[in-house]
């Protein structure tokens, strides 16, 4: 159980219901790392926005994005983030256990595109060593063809997800995939 109150799917104040609806009917229910947002409706709609953003991103593909969250929260601990992913890998795009152990083992087993692995690994280097990242880092990444907004995009989601790991493992959410 959760260490904070969050708003019950089933009866949400005015504010929440408008956002709860809009996630139902991406995810067919309010999943725990949704309704933990709920203890403040401001910041649930944030969160929802940045994850329609992301889910909408024109050139971020979901594996990807889904390895970013995987890989930061293994490093913060986050079981629950770490699990979600791993779960969304395999389900929606048919990586196997044993390929998401290789994955979580190093990231250079990730079976992604040359291109992508190189933004995974920029970010990966930027949420863990930022004051290590260089103007090089970047010219690796954009020789493969990513636009500065691009990799600015894919930094800024992994540094959320930082705070996300936070809050799921202060308020101890409970793990319901």
């Amino acid at each position: 159980m959760s260490l904070i109150q969050t708003e019950d799917s089933k009866s949400p104040s005015a504010r929440v219901r408008a956002t709860y609806a809009q996630i139902e009917k991406a995810f067919g229910r309010v999943p725990n790392a949704m309704a933990v947002f709920s203890a403040s409706p401001t910041l649930l709609e944030q969160q929802w926005e940045s994850i329609q953003y992301y889910r909408n991103h024109p050139t971020l593909g979901f594996p990807l994005l889904a390895m970013i969250r995987m890989l930061v929260s293994q490093e913060n601990r986050c079981e629950y983030c770490v699990g979600f992913n791993a779960a969304m890998l395999m389900e929606v795009c048919g990586l196997s256990a044993d390929q998401i152990a290789a994955v979580k083992r190093d990231p250079a087993n990730a079976p992604l595109e040359e291109k992508d692995r190189a933004m995974l690994n920029l970010v990966l280097k930027a949420v863990h060593t930022p004051l290590e990242v260089q103007a090089a880092d970047l010219d690796r990444v954009r020789a493969l063809g990513w636009r500065d907004g691009e990799i600015f995009d894919a930094v800024a989601h992994g540094a959320r997800n930082l705070a996300v790991d936070v809050i799921f493992n202060t308020f101890k959410i409970d793990r319901d995939f």
